[in-house]
C-alpha cells in the first residue's frame, strides 16, 4: 500500500474535522429552531447562530432538503421540519422518567446524609419504588415497596398538589383512617406548588425531615416524585433541600419537560 503522504493526511484530518464542524453547526440551527416561539426568518437565523446569511442559507436549504426543516413558499420562514418531529417523539418514548429520576437520586445519597428515593403514584397512594441509602445516614424509615401516607409525608402532599382530586380520593378510600391524617387545606398544596415542594419536619419520626420534589414528564404531567429522609440539622446543614429541588427539575428536564 503507498505510504500516506503528510500533506494527504493533513487533508484528511480537515476533511474528518471539517466534517464534525458541519454537523455542529446543523445541530446549532435546529437548536435555535427548537427552542424559538415559532418559525423565523432566514435573518434571524443566521443573527442567533453567529453566522453569515449565506451560510445560514446553505444549511437551511440543506436541513429542508432532508426534512429536518421546512420552509414556508409564502414567508420564506424556517421551522422544524416532519423528520425533526420524529426524531423528538422517538426519543421522547425512549425516555423513562422514573429511570431518569433513579439516576439522578442514587448518586446524591451518595454525596448528602439522606436516604433518597422514588415514588409513583398507586391505586394505593405515593409507592416507593427506587430508594437508596446514604453510607452517613443509618436510619431508614422507608423500604422499597412501601406505601407512604397520603397527609403526613410530604411526598403525599406532591402528589396530591399536581394529581386530579377524583385519584387522591380514590386512593384516599383505600387506605386506613389512621394511615391517612387530615387533608391539606387548599393552600397548603398552592404552596407546595408555588415553592417546588413539599418538606415535613418530625411528622412521623421525631428528629428526621422528610422533603419531596416532583418530576414531570414531556407532557408537563407528574411522572413521579423524588424524596429524601434525613436528620432535621443534617438536612439545614447541608442544603437538602436545595439538592433534592435541583435533582428534581433535571430529571424534568432529562425527561422532555419543557
Amino acid at each position: 500500500m503507498k505510504p500516506e503522504k503528510f500533506g494527504e493526511a493533513e487533508s484528511g484530518k480537515a476533511k474528518r474535522s471539517t466534517t464534525i464542524q458541519s454537523i455542529s453547526i446543523a445541530a446549532r440551527f435546529l437548536d435555535i429552531l427548537a427552542k424559538s416561539e415559532g418559525a423565523m426568518t432566514l435573518g434571524e437565523l443566521a443573527r442567533c447562530a453567529g453566522t453569515g446569511t449565506s451560510t445560514a442559507h446553505r444549511y437551511m436549504q440543506s436541513l429542508v432538503l432532508e426534512g429536518l426543516a421546512a420552509q414556508d413558499r409564502t414567508t420564506g420562514r424556517y421551522d422544524l421540519g416532519p423528520s425533526a418531529l420524529h426524531i423528538g417523539i422517538g426519543a421522547l418514548r425512549r425516555i423513562e422518567p422514573v429511570e431518569v429520576a433513579a439516576r439522578l437520586m442514587k448518586p446524591l445519597a451518595a454525596r448528602i446524609a439522606a436516604s433518597c428515593g422514588v415514588a409513583i403514584w398507586t391505586e394505593r397512594g405515593p409507592t416507593i419504588v427506587r430508594w437508596y441509602r446514604s453510607s452517613d445516614f443509618m436510619v431508614s424509615t422507608v423500604s422499597l415497596g412501601d406505601v407512604l401516607p397520603l397527609d403526613n409525608t410530604a411526598t403525599g402532599l406532591v402528589f396530591q398538589a399536581y394529581l386530579p382530586p377524583e385519584r387522591i380520593e380514590a386512593a384516599r378510600r383505600m387506605q386506613p383512617p389512621s394511615f391517612r391524617g387530615t387533608p391539606p387545606a387548599p393552600d397548603v398544596l398552592e404552596r407546595v406548588r408555588r415553592e417546588g415542594g413539599a418538606y415535613l419536619n418530625e411528622h412521623l419520626f421525631s428528629l428526621l425531615t422528610g422533603k419531596a420534589a416532583p418530576v414531570f414528564d414531556a407532557q408537563n404531567e407528574i411522572a413521579c416524585v423524588v424524596t429524601t429522609v434525613s436528620l432535621i440539622e443534617t438536612a439545614q446543614e447541608q442544603d437538602h433541600r436545595a439538592a433534592l429541588f435541583e435533582a428534581a427539575r433535571q430529571a424534568s428536564r432529562e425527561a422532555g419537560c419543557a
